[in-house]
């Protein structure tokens, strides 16, 4: 179900691009050319930006084994390429992965959420981490940058006067084109990264054979993590919840949210107790 979302709004954001190429005048190929080499280098190092903006060090050898041995018995589970395995020194609890392919994959977590989870719940939330590699998560983010990208380009190079626009299109047309399309864009992109949310909460579920702990783990993540983490916003959709508390009011901010609401998360983890492999 979360793969047919995901296509449905892949689709939908390629048609908002091809809406706004139309109506502003742009060959559609030259502004998914200009998207492509923007994003090129984000996707292929993607991993170690998020790393270094988190300021993420390294696990060494005889450091949080807890970690250790619960991913190294994870990707055994899955036959997935073993991860690097950073902390980041911070009391929010939290965690995140990154990397273009299971090969270059990397997973951090913070100190605070070691302090507050028992082995369980954080062998949920590495589930849930894994899961975002195993589904290619990056990749399908990678993609809708890529549009949002193209059509911000066209709004933009519209607004300097260029563009090649039909006489015959109406003014409003052109205004929802270099308005309200990046607007949508942006919309569908994180109705995307939600989506992909409920997609590693489900799979995670799976990979540990314990949705009640991830779970028990999301709800403390909520309880406790209600000061922002000094993080760049350009990463904080890769965390498991969202670093900067940005987007916690009513409805409509909601859409510009990232993740998904916690008590939304929880019941549809508590909906799969039952038919879950171990």
């Amino acid at each position: 179900m979360n793969f047919v979302k995901t296509t449905a709004l892949l689709t939908l954001m390629t048609l908002v691009v091809l809406f706004s190429a139309t109506a502003l005048g742009f060959d559609v190929i030259s502004a998914l050319f200009f998207a492509v080499i923007f994003n090129f280098f984000i996707y292929f190092f993607s991993g170690n930006l998020a790393i270094k903006s988190t300021r993420a060090q390294p696990i060494k050898d005889g450091e949080y084994e807890e970690v250790t041995q619960i991913i190294s018995h994870l990707i055994q589970k899955e036959k997935m390429p073993m991860p690097e395995l950073y902390v980041i020194n911070s009391d929010q609890p939290n965690a995140f992965a990154t990397g273009r392919n299971p090969k270059n994959a990397k997973v951090a977590v913070t100190t605070g959420i070691l302090k507050l989870l028992n082995r369980d719940e954080l062998e949920g939330v590495l589930a849930h981490e894994l899961s975002h590699i195993k589904n290619r998560d990056i990749l399908v983010s990678s993609i809708a940058a890529m549009l949002a990208a193209a059509i911000s380009f066209m709004s933009r190079m519209v607004f300097w006067g260029g563009g090649n626009r039909n006489r015959n299109t109406h003014p409003a047309v052109i205004v929802i084109a270099m308005i309200a399309a990046p607007i949508a864009s942006l919309i569908i992109r994180m109705a995307i990264s939600r989506t992909r949310e409920f997609g590693a909460d489900k799979t995670g579920a799976e990979i540990s054979g314990n949705p009640l702990a991830l779970a028990s783990a999301l709800e403390k993540i909520e309880r406790y993590a209600k000061v922002p983490m000094d993080v760049n916003p350009a990463v904080s959709q890769l965390f498991i919840s969202d670093p900067l508390k940005a987007f916690s009011g009513n409805s409509l901010s909601k859409l510009f949210s990232t993740h998904p609401p916690t008590v939304e998360r929880v019941r549809r983890l508590r909906q799969r107790q039952s038919g879950i492999r171990y």
